[in-house]
């Protein structure tokens, strides 16, 4: 190791030029990839492909023909009918017909458009009115063919649809005072594009009523927009605010240039290399270059730490650096490496975008300790010697004993007189953190990435409150027997045919023999269902029907019609048993306050019944027959919208969905909808033996944040061990390493502490930063004690040590701290919650772990002596002393 760094210093000093060629080659290189920059901003990508999660969810979607949406909601509180005025309607009549018009030519696919699908849009004017025309049938008319032209004419609007359980509190609230507009769109990322054509339309509107525009894919759209929008601002906001840190410290401006320079290099090519290798930058990936930003000057920062402290116009350039270098290349070696390897932990998870972020901000880390061992010095060396005129400590007599040097010597007196003050309010800090930790709820809520002045936060938090619910889950069941493995369904049309067929014997003998040729087809359908049910069997029966003569055609004509009845059976949403059982689920989750609306099917059915019988309310009932049911199914696609059918039941009524609409974002809040199902489906086991699972948005966010909660924790646990580990090995000593991770596992725990006594949510930011913490919280930790080391071999005692602590290491320690932790804090100007939690936690994990790196560990090094150092590390007593100029030199 002694070999290697010095051929790399002494290559960095000798041939400088070389170094700084080969640099500013390589950036230019890997800059050349950055406009071919491909951006995910879907945030199911967080998830892979082939989760069983996701694909269920997009299976749903193609059978059931769903489609992401966005969600217009309009609010009138002045006027007294509330939206259900003239002028409001017109607005929303107006609104209503340009959201048609949203589609765009796919570039992709020359010819086909995307934007938003008109025949599935919900608005007043596209739905239907269900009304009872005579005895047994039923009008369908447009529910709004126009703007109302009159009050009269609007309230009636209004009558219309609160007439119906279907349409209120979804898309008219109880009161009357809000409406909603579902657009649907042939593809969700086109959803921020929706969501501003809509605004400009909305501002030509001389409105008194206010418009809303949310939906989970927009929240999630402007979450990814947005994102981008500001890493453009923070990462320089963030340079700004660590060059003016550094240019206070060190004074010169050709100096300071150097940790931006290295920031800059790093970013480049770390991002040039992930577009190189065909990656697409993500959400996730997209906060590379602000934690390069600041993580990247670490070493550098040292480095000018030291320098300033050593360099001497008499001493020179090349001397102080080969000094510096020499002292500073092994702790920064071990906190580049396992700031590193607490990164690439991310790998080990089953995250895509966390695996890229993880390794290549990991490749940054790693390339930035490069640059500082190879480009500094040489950069040092291309510096005149009348530039550092006034350079340094020993130049600066008011520097010697300025605020910071000042401080420290006092900490130092501190942690050597009161250790066991310091030990104790440690551990009161320890058992409040634990007390905090406790607390912890695991949550997240894409409305809350937004600010509450943000308007996607305020449209989320006024249509929730007027309506069931913008969040949208699908309860999907279907029969478990039907189709895979039906052996019931064979085995009870097969017993049933049979009896048929013998009880018309008596009037038509041939009824068993005709029977006999097809009970084989009934078998091998059931085996191999390759069609629906009993398909071959009647497709047979009709087969010979139409070749049979006279005699037998009557006998083949009711076997045929009694298999087709058969056939009805075995579908199970045409079931009234199953219809009234969804509609008792619906009404159970809506009693209970967690679903805001729950609709199926079974309203469908249940108000074609209605307006079938009487059209009075207490008749919005499922029939009581299967051939009652499949009248009502017929009815209801003779209106203008028969494909609405089929987004609740699948064309062969095996399966169906409820949609639940959840008046909360919180991923915590469908984790308790999911449970009450479960609950209600064991307490209350379903006819038929019906499965079930769960798809939409919603419940996908909700699984991926529960899975990224034990993904991270497992990481967190694995980056924690590897990191100690490394620590015993470098250290060549268990204990040592243990000491190491003290601070680390103090901030931790202090950090996360807080998150829980707060009641902050422990979302996607907080977790991905409880992995990346290990790596940058252990970092002072590890210079603190490689040089307490070395300077124990050198005197013998730890109060020695003490002053000499707290004087160069601890000002380089202290100047990293602010620098970096500071640097965090642009990051609270952003218009994203997640950016601003990102940044008050990391300037949290770094002043915290600095703090206690100076308190903890110079403690324990006093208390336990004798067991960190033990007899052979001491000076021998032989050795000469460390004279008085010594002395002195040490304490600057």
């Amino acid at each position: 190791m002694k070999r290697i760094k010095q051929a790399m210093i002494d290559f960095a000093i000798d041939h400088a030029r070389t170094v700084v060629a080969v640099l500013v080659a390589r950036t230019l290189a890997a800059g050349l990839f950055l406009p071919r920059v491909k951006i995910d901003t879907d945030p199911e990508n967080m998830l892979e492909r082939s989760e069983p999660v996701r694909v269920f969810h997009n299976l749903t979607k193609k059978n059931f023909d769903l489609s992401d949406t966005v969600v217009v909601g309009i609010i009138n509180e002045t006027h007294p009918n509330g939206v259900f005025n003239p002028k409001t309607l017109d607005n929303i009549y107006k609104l209503t017909e340009f959201a048609k018009t949203l589609r765009w030519e796919d570039g992709k696919n020359p010819g086909h458009f995307t934007g938003v699908i008109e025949a599935d849009m919900i608005a007043p004017s596209l739905i239907d009115h269900m009304s009872q025309a005579g005895p047994g049938t039923i009008r369908f008319e447009w529910l709004m063919p126009g703007p109302p032209a009159t009050p009269k004419e609007a309230l009636a609007v209004r009558d219309r649809i609160l007439s119906n359980p279907m349409l209120t509190n979804m898309v008219s609230s109880r009161d009357g005072k809000a409406l909603c507009l579902y657009l649907p769109l042939t593809d969700k990322l086109l959803s921020y594009k929706v969501f501003e054509a809509l605004n400009q339309k909305i501002e030509s509107f001389n409105a008194t009523e206010t418009y809303h525009i949310t939906g989970l894919p927009v929240a999630e759209g402007a979450v990814g927009v947005e994102m981008f929008t500001e890493m453009r601002v923070a990462s320089p906001l963030a340079m700004l605010v660590i060059f003016g840190l550094l240019l206070l410290f060190f004074r010169k401006w050709v100096l300071v240039l150097l940790p931006m320079i290295i920031a800059t290099v790093s970013i480049i090519i770390s991002m040039g290399l992930m577009i190189a290798l065909g990656f697409e930058v993500h959400i996730l990936s997209s906060m590379l270059p602000i934690f390069l930003m600041s993580i990247a000057i670490v070493d550098c920062i040292h480095v000018l730490s030291e320098f300033f402290d050593v360099y001497t116009l008499e001493k020179g350039r090349k001397a102080s650096i080969r000094q510096v270098m020499n002292t500073l290349f092994a702790p920064m070696l071990y906190t580049s490496l396992t700031t590193s390897v607490g990164f690439l932990s991310l790998t080990l998870t089953s995250i895509p975008p966390a695996r890229i972020f993880g390794l290549f901000l990991s490749f940054g880390v790693m390339l930035a300790w490069l640059c500082t061992i190879m480009f500094v010095p040489a950069y040092l060396m291309f510096i005149p010697n009348e530039k550092l005129k006034n350079f340094g400590l020993a130049a600066q007599e008011k520097e010697q004993e300025n605020w910071m040097t000042r401080g420290l010597r006092k900490l130092g007196q501190f942690t050597r007189n009161r250790p066991r003050l310091i030990m104790g309010a440690l551990a009161i800090a320890a058992v409040l953190a634990a007390i905090g930790i406790s607390q912890t709820r695991i949550n997240d809520n894409y409305s809350k990435r937004f600010a509450m002045s943000h308007p996607i936060r305020k449209a989320d938090i006024a249509l929730n409150s007027h309506f069931g619910g913008t969040y949208t889950a699908y309860l999907v069941l279907e029969d478990s027997h039907y189709p895979q493995a039906s052996e019931r369904h064979t085995q009870a049309a097969k017993k049933a045919f049979l009896a048929f067929a013998d009880q018309i014997s008596h009037e038509e003998e041939q009824a068993l023999g005709l029977a006999a040729q097809v009970m084989p087809l009934i078998a091998a359908n059931g085996k191999g269902f390759d069609g629906h049910f009993l398909d071959k069997a009647i497709s047979f029966i009709d087969d010979q029907s139409e070749t049979a003569p006279d005699q037998t055609y009557e006998t083949w004509q009711r076997l045929g019609d009694f298999l087709r009845l058969e056939q009805e059976k075995s579908k199970p949403f045409k079931q009234p048993q199953v219809l009234s059982y969804m509609a008792g689920l619906q009404k159970h989750l809506e009693s209970s306050g967690l679903v805001g609306k729950a609709s199926s099917v079974s309203d469908i059915i249940s108000k074609v019944n209605q307006e079938l019988t009487n059209g009075r309310p207490e008749n919005f009932k499922i029939p009581d027959s299967l051939p009652k049911v499949a009248e009502c199914y017929m009815q209801f696609q003779q209106g203008h919208r028969p494909q609405d059918l089929w987004h609740r039941v699948t064309p062969d009524f095996s399966k169906a969905n409820i949609m639940l609409q959840i008046p909360s974002g919180n991923s915590m809040d469908m984790e308790t909808v999911v449970r009450a199902v479960d609950r209600y489906l064991i307490e209350n086991p379903p006819p038929q033996g019906l499965a079930h699972d769960w798809a939409g948005l919603h419940y996908v966010n909700f699984f991926f944040q529960h899975k990224m909660f034990w993904e991270m924790l497992w990481a967190c646990v694995q980056s924690f061990l590897v990191v100690l580990v490394m620590m015993t090995v470098l250290f060549r000593s268990l204990k040592w390493g243990i000491l190491c991770m003290v601070p680390l596992s103090i901030t931790i725990a202090a950090i996360y502490g807080t998150v829980g006594i707060v009641g902050k949510d422990y979302d996607m930011p907080v977790a991905v930063i409880s992995v990346l913490s290990i790596g940058i919280a252990v970092n002072f930790a590890i210079h603190f004690l490689e040089r307490a080391r070395n300077l124990y071999r050198q005197t013998g005692s730890w109060q020695k040590v003490s002053p000499l602590m707290f004087g160069k290491p601890a000002r380089a320690i202290s100047r990293n701290v602010m620098v970096i932790a500071i640097g965090f804090l642009p990051l609270m100007l952003a218009a994203l919650v997640p950016y601003k939690i990102t940044g008050l936690m990391l300037f949290g994990i770094l002043s915290i772990s600095g703090v206690v790196t100076l308190l903890a560990l110079p403690t324990a090094l006093g208390l336990w002596e004798s067991v960190f150092f033990p007899a052979q590390d001491r000076l021998p007593e032989t050795s000469a002393p460390l004279n008085k100029i010594n002395i002195e030199e040490r304490l600057r």
